[in-house]
């Protein structure tokens, strides 16, 4: 490998782009690669209106059309530069329904050299509906896709989806199809959602948003109260909250309020309408909770291009461990401590769940990737790599527990003011969880100054002895890595486990 070939990157793999021509707005997103968990390497967006007026007209705007290949000009190039090895071209409600859509699809394919793939109203909802699946662990509830044009519903389990339904109410089609009146559109949107039987299904369970709009409804909702975690994947609210919540977006109660100057002027004005669509459709779904998707469309295509094999692994530990390959001293170790923790939390009294085990093995992938900082900022640097970075299949209490069991790894097991705002998203359990967590690597990372060979040798086991509950089990052949600060690193997990602990070398 020579000096000017980057080395922060995956092997093995070459960049693909994505051009998102939706009915509000065309996006160009590069990928790292065809991956389960590809990184973004480019993303940039162009609101073009190309749906302005086409209720009433049956025609794509004119000025939108003209700002829209000038974009695709733009993307084509930018596509190019970024190395993609493979453009995907796809086009969703405005472009299939227009009667200028034909001309456009033709000018577009012309500057793009790229076929434009036309989907259809089924398609949208099932490739919306892989975007889930590609992004979270185990979906389970209804999908619906918010886009300028239509709305897209479809039902989700597991990787099992049902049958995609379109309906016009997009948010700029919405408000031009009633004037702009939030009463008829609220009785519009209710006469269509009404048809949408699949939504009898969703009660109790999780509706899955999808689309700029309700993604800046959340937005708003994350400014408004003052979130800690400006992260939009993932970002759940429970039903009677986001109910609420969405009383307030339509009728304009926090206008005024700087909070929405976070929120684009373009999109503003479509928030009410935006709101009132979901309003209709939690109404009739009544889900559980709703949960807010980063993920869509093009990442779904992307889903559905992969082998079998690479659709089945869990995105977020194939991230983790990618980011392992990339920043970690020896990704052989962390993967043994992935291994050894999970075979040494029984001593202390814990039963993991499948979600438990996969947030511990995550945190264990990362546990290194700060270790180029400054010592003093180690802690720090990991808790705002992972709390920020674009992870996908965990929570926003999973992804606490994984920063701060990697600040508590380098920083000792205490809260102060660093930890406090993701300490108020991860549950008291899963605080407890992180602290343990933290505090094994704290010792083992004693043993093997952070390379493999040596984490599996040691181990835990209950002790016979009186005054011990646990014995730390290490072989002689190790016993010149006795000393006082290894000792003082297990007294700390003694102190936080109310266990009596002590080395044995044997």
């Amino acid at each position: 490998m020579t000096r000017s070939e980057a080395q922060g990157r995956l092997p093995g793999i070459a960049p693909v782009s994505v051009v998102d021509i939706g009915s509000n707005s065309i996006r160009l997103v590069v990928y790292e690669g065809l991956s389960r968990a590809p990184a973004v390497l480019f993303n940039e967006k162009v609101l073009c209106g190309l749906g302005k007026g086409l209720a009433s007209s049956g025609r794509m705007d004119d000025e939108g059309v003209a700002r829209a290949l000038a974009a695709l000009r733009r993307f084509g190039a930018l596509s190019r530069q970024a190395r993609a090895t493979a453009m995907y071209v796809l086009a969703t409600a405005a472009a299939r329904e227009a009667a200028n859509g034909p001309e456009f699809i033709r000018r577009a394919e012309e500057i793009l050299d790229h076929k434009v793939i036309v989907l259809t109203g089924e398609e949208e909802a099932l490739y919306s509906a892989l975007g889930i699946v590609s992004g979270f662990h185990d979906p389970d509830g209804i999908a619906g896709d918010l886009g300028g044009g239509s709305l897209e519903l479809i039902d989700i389990k597991g990787r099992e989806l049902g049958k995609g339904i379109t309906l016009p109410l997009g948010g700029l089609r919405l408000s031009e199809t009633v004037g702009g009146s939030l009463s008829k559109a609220r009785a519009f949107a209710r006469k269509q959602i009404k048809g949408a039987k699949l939504l009898e299904k969703g009660a109790g369970r999780t509706f899955y948003a999808v689309g700029g709009t309700w993604r800046n409804i959340a937005k708003l909702h994350m400014e408004l109260r003052k979130y800690p975690l400006h992260m939009m994947q993932g970002y759940e609210l429970p039903y009677g909250e986001i109910v609420s919540f969405l009383e307030e977006v339509v009728s304009g109660a926090n206008s005024r309020d700087p909070a929405w100057a976070s929120i684009s002027k373009n999109r503003r004005s479509l928030l009410p309408f935006g709101a009132i669509a979901m309003q209709e459709v939690l109404e009739a779904m009544k889900p559980a909770r709703v949960s807010f998707s980063a993920q869509g469309v093009r990442e779904g295509y992307l889903f559905s291009l992969l082998p079998e094999e690479d659709q089945s692994l869990d995105p977020l530990l194939t991230a983790a461990d990618e980011l392992a390959i990339l920043r970690a001293r020896s990704p052989e170790h962390a993967r043994e401590l992935a291994e050894w923790t999970g075979r040494m939390m029984p001593f202390f009294d814990i039963i993991e769940t499948e979600e438990d085990t996969r947030y511990r093995r995550a945190a264990c992938l990362l546990a290194d990737l700060s270790w180029r900082a400054h010592p003093d900022y180690r802690g720090l640097q990991a808790l705002n790599i992972i709390a920020h970075s674009s992870f996908v299949g965990i929570t926003h209490p999973g992804r606490a527990f994984i920063a701060l069991t990697n600040y508590y790894r380098f920083e000792g097991l205490y809260d102060d003011g660093r930890t406090g705002p993701l300490a108020t998203i991860a549950t008291e359990r899963l605080l407890d969880r992180a602290k343990l967590l933290g505090g094994m690597l704290r010792v083992v990372y004693l043993f093997s100054a952070s390379m493999p060979g040596i984490v599996n040798d040691l181990a835990f086991r209950r002790s016979e002895r009186p005054d011990l509950d646990l014995e730390f089990v290490v072989p002689h052949a190790y016993s010149d890595f006795a000393g006082e600060r290894l000792d003082g690193r297990l007294q700390q997990l003694a102190k936080l486990t109310g266990k009596r602990l002590a080395f044995v070398f044997e």
